[in-house]
């Protein structure tokens, strides 16, 4: 008998994040406070000695429904690897086993978004900003070579996006690449943020340079910034006065620097106070892109305002926050070796061609502990 070994793989790698959310710290937490509900409930006197039973029996009717939840998983996913090691590759039921291991796969979703996307907006869409650093050309290909990559890895998880803002390098890059300044998407996709917030930070390439007559090695820079998109109650509450709003509007251009707009629907809005912009030229009307703007700045200065609140807090408490904005994220190296390395968890591969083809699903299960 055949082993169906691709279906088997298949349901070891559910096995493996599911062990992973059984090695979580909520696990034990959670374990402990069922413990713990469990005994009062069940006592005798519960209803009569309780300040207040009726929200005790709630938090334990919830707390039972997870880990019936986390069993009834565990049972399932144990009885599939049984089946599957059983039957052959032939087998009638291997189509059957694979429906259910589908199944399985998206209820293992929502057990790891509960576990490991718990943030206050980790649910939120996501603006997604990749700009040019330091480097001409070579900076602004490489922008571009990021941008490919981010699409196909949301084309590869299914999330719709959309294209906010987009300046192109003057010319055509390498390999009839358009080269990019900076561009904004915006993932719309719930909990998009907290999967993506982890990729925030410097991005650097080193290869041989495809604009050098020479053939010299070349490090090349881009930022990559992620912000929750906030819906329209909560970018209200975020303070940014009217009197501190500089808007700029200009004409929307193309690839190649060519006007694709001869009206100026392009808005540009700046923060005086704190110096952060935002630019919108995709859509038809003044009025369309000066909203897309002030959302993508609102969330800017949120993110700082979130940023400060947090550096206070670690004051207070005495510790030190990582420079995780701004900071080197990740290195893509073409030569004289193929390398990509995320510098904040360890986790690294020399399939290159993959990486930058979209396959981001390791480097963003180790940034938030799948």
């Amino acid at each position: 008998m055949v082993m169906n070994n691709e279906l088997l793989s298949f349901i070891e790698g559910l096995e493996n994040r599911f062990l992973r959310i059984e090695s979580h710290p909520k696990m034990r937490v959670l374990s402990q406070d069922f413990n713990s509900l469990e005994q009062m409930v069940t006592r005798a006197d519960f209803w009569e000695t309780e300040e207040n039973p009726s929200l005790v029996q709630q938090k334990f009717n919830e707390l039972k429904n997870q880990k019936n939840k986390l069993d009834n998983f565990r049972k399932d996913l144990n009885y599939l690897a049984d089946v599957t090691k059983i039957i052959g590759e032939e087998s009638a039921e291997t189509e059957e086993i694979r429906q259910k291991a589908k199944m399985l796969e998206s209820e293992l979703e929502q057990l790891e978004i509960h576990f490991f996307l718990s943030g206050k907006y980790d649910f939120c869409w996501a603006i997604f900003n990749i700009q040019a650093g330091a480097g001409g050309k070579d900076a602004e290909d490489w922008a571009g070579m990021l941008l490919r990559m981010y699409q196909r890895y949301f084309e590869r998880k299914g999330w719709p996006f959309i294209v906010l803002n987009q300046q192109f390098s003057e010319g055509t890059g390498a390999e009839g690449r358009l080269g990019i300044k900076e561009t904004s998407l915006e993932v719309k996709k719930d909990f998009s943020f907290g999967f993506l917030k982890g990729e925030n930070g410097i991005h650097r390439l080193v290869r041989v340079s495809p604009f050098s007559a020479k053939q010299l090695r070349h490090t090349s820079f881009v930022k990559i910034e992620v912000l929750p998109k906030l819906d329209e109650i909560k970018a209200k509450e975020v303070e940014m006065k009217t009197d501190d709003l500089k808007i700029d509007v200009f004409r929307s251009s193309g690839p190649g620097g060519q006007n694709a707009n001869r009206r100026e629907t392009a808005v540009r809005v700046i923060h005086l106070p704190t110096g952060l912009g935002a630019i919108s030229q995709v859509e038809r009307t003044q009025a369309a892109n000066k909203k897309i703007a002030l959302q993508i700045l609102a969330a800017r200065v949120f993110q700082l305002q979130e940023e400060a609140r947090a550096r206070e807090v670690s004051q207070i408490k005495g510790r030190r926050m990582p420079a995780s904005f701004g900071s080197q994220a990740r290195s893509y190296i073409l030569y004289p070796y193929k390398l990509v390395k995320d510098h904040r968890t360890g986790y690294q591969t020399s399939d290159v061609t993959e990486v930058l083809d979209g396959d981001l699903d390791n480097f963003i299960q180790a940034e938030i502990g799948l």
